[in-house]
């Protein structure tokens, strides 16, 4: 009878047990001990580091308990029985920020042959911790190995169409550090706002950074708030992010756009326009706040005809921009949009219809594949290779481009047949602005993607051959800010979304289900409570089928 008790006694604690890891993204081995216990992480827990280098795991890991929990751990020289050791091993497995993390009855080990594979078991462990605050955290006994799938795992911020502070752009990154993401695409230039310093064109941030009013309602507009709003980022803000998130082991690309989205650096500075003497057009049904006389930046959402003019100014233009722009990225990549630039304007110039014929070019498609290859050119020159929307196919693709297929796969597919590296964004699964509940319990840009289709997309197109999907680096949610004005509804948008997102391009793609990652999902929500972020609970809710076409 007693052994019937001590064998039940043990099997729900090793229930318990197992019950607490429920680690996102999953880890590629778990192993729980055929006898179960706890190590306990107190005030008296140290941490022992075996490499100094290791010191921004320690301060991230450290952070986030003094947040939560309320205290924090002092480090120690030697390992006792309380211990959490970091350590480099450089004869361990060489995959990018691959890692083991061990936990037993003498301590917690985390090792890798990279700081930023540490940094990652540092992620795993504190998904360990228990979600109810106390001064005492039982972890289970347990053993992970773990890598990632893939080497690109980003998340976009869109801060041109709604501007976001300082602080709040960190808060945004360390959910992506929570989230084991290492890429954060930062849209900094837009129709509606340009967000960066530029010393040498101050009027970009001073006329461009800031726009008369903004409408309310689903474009074109319901009305106009009438309030003055925008804002920017010094060039020294822009290097204190870039750092803050290097600390956490994620690289911050910059998006430039052009030819397309430049109504505000056009309201700058007009003769960037093909018709400098043109005032702004303002579609119809919009309510405007201000003068319309002259270029403005804009009030509404959507495409715009008024793009750069492909003249020699605007090359020297965007070339002086560059040159500012990017000694304050270390990442080898700069985004340079190249999406949704209607060709209006340019088919009415004679300018650019002379151009054309002068350079034997096609068509307008033609005119903006130079302008791109034209920019790539000299962006290679300083060392930096580009990234574009997969519209930089249109009219052929500059040499070294990187693409970005967001009008589903077909672009990224292209790309990686012609042997271009691609980066996997299509709207139907990874447009975290979309619509997470039928009806739309907020006001949204349009489209529906539950969180199940975000976790049941796989970014590896099965068009592609076995030697072509080496060219899928992996892949990136998009989160577009026409109808985002805050942190409360940008929470909103990527909770839970963002957690299903990281396992897609995190775990391995064998053995995931939608069914074994509810339950973890469930825990992660009681982290996000304990996190104090907003988040959406339309998983709970029955999923709307898409309406599939027929012929």
């Amino acid at each position: 009878m007693y052994k019937s008790i001590t064998l039940c006694i043990l099997l729900a604690f090793s229930s318990a047990a197992f019950s607490q890891v429920n680690i996102i993204p999953k880890p590629k081995e778990t192993i729980l001990p055929d006898v179960s216990g706890s190590f306990s992480i107190t005030a008296q827990t140290k941490f022992v580091l075996k490499d100094p280098s290791l010191q921004p795991s320690v301060n991230f890991f450290n952070d986030y308990l003094f947040k939560i929990y309320g205290f924090r751990l002092k480090s120690a020289k030697v390992a006792t029985k309380n211990t959490i050791v970091l350590d480099r091993n450089k004869e361990a497995d060489t995959l990018q920020g691959s890692y083991t993390l061990n936990v037993k009855a003498s301590g917690i080990k985390i090792v890798s042959h990279s700081r930023q594979g540490v940094f990652y078991g540092i992620q795993s462990l504190l998904q360990l911790l228990p979600t109810s605050k106390s001064a005492k955290l039982d972890i289970p006994w347990v053993s992970i190995k773990d890598e990632p799938r893939f080497a690109y795992r980003g998340m976009h911020l869109d801060v041109g169409r709604h501007f976001f502070t300082v602080s709040e752009v960190k808060k945004y990154i360390d959910y992506l550090a929570l989230h084991k993401m290492n890429y954060f695409h930062w849209h900094l230039t837009e129709d509606q706002g340009w967000r960066i310093e530029i010393k040498k064109y101050p009027r970009l941030t001073s006329v461009g950074g800031f726009r008369n009013g903004t409408i309310t309602g689903h474009a074109p507009g319901t009305g106009n708030d009438q309030t003055p709003t925008g804002g920017f980022y010094t060039q020294e803000e822009v290097k204190d992010i870039v750092a803050y998130a290097a600390r956490r082991y994620i690289t911050t690309i910059p998006e430039i756009e052009m030819p397309g989205h430049a109504s505000a650096a056009i309201a700058a500075y007009p003769e960037l326009s093909c018709f400098p003497e043109e005032s702004t057009y303002i579609k119809p049904g919009v309510v405007w706040a201000g003068s319309t006389s002259g270029k403005q930046v804009q009030q509404t959402f959507g495409v715009f005809t008024d793009v750069f003019a492909p003249t020699e100014k605007t090359f020297a233009f965007l070339q002086d921009v560059l040159d500012e722009v990017l000694p304050l990225f270390p990442s080898k990549f700069i985004h340079i949009g190249g999406d949704e630039s209607p060709k209006d304007n340019w088919k009415r110039s004679e300018f650019c219809q002379q151009l054309i014929k002068e350079k034997g070019l096609k068509d307008e498609h033609g005119l903006q594949s130079y302008f791109i290859q034209r920019m790539e050119k000299y962006i290679n020159s300083k060392g930096k290779q580009i990234i574009g929307w997969d519209e930089i196919l249109e009219g052929g693709l500059a040499p070294n481009a990187t693409v970005m297929s967001w009008r589903g796969e077909v672009g990224g597919i292209e790309a990686a047949k012609q042997k271009h590296n691609v980066i996997m964004t299509p709207s139907t699964y990874v447009y975290f602005d979309y619509a997470q509940s039928k009806p739309e319990d907020s006001l949204t840009i349009g489209g529906y993607l539950p969180v199940q289709t975000v976790y049941g997309y796989d970014p590896i197109p099965k068009e592609l051959a076995v030697d072509e999907q080496k060219y899928v680096l992996g892949g990136q949610a998009n989160l577009w800010t026409e109808y985002i004005t805050n942190m409360p509804k940008l929470e909103y948008m990527i909770f839970p979304r963002m957690s299903a997102l990281s396992e897609v391009l995190w775990s391995p793609k064998e053995g995931r289900s939608w069914t074994e990652f509810e339950p973890r999902l469930k825990q992660q929500v009681q982290r996000y409570d304990l996190w104090k972020v907003n988040y959406s609970k339309a998983y709970l809710l029955p999923v709307v089928p898409v309406p599939t076409k027929t012929n």
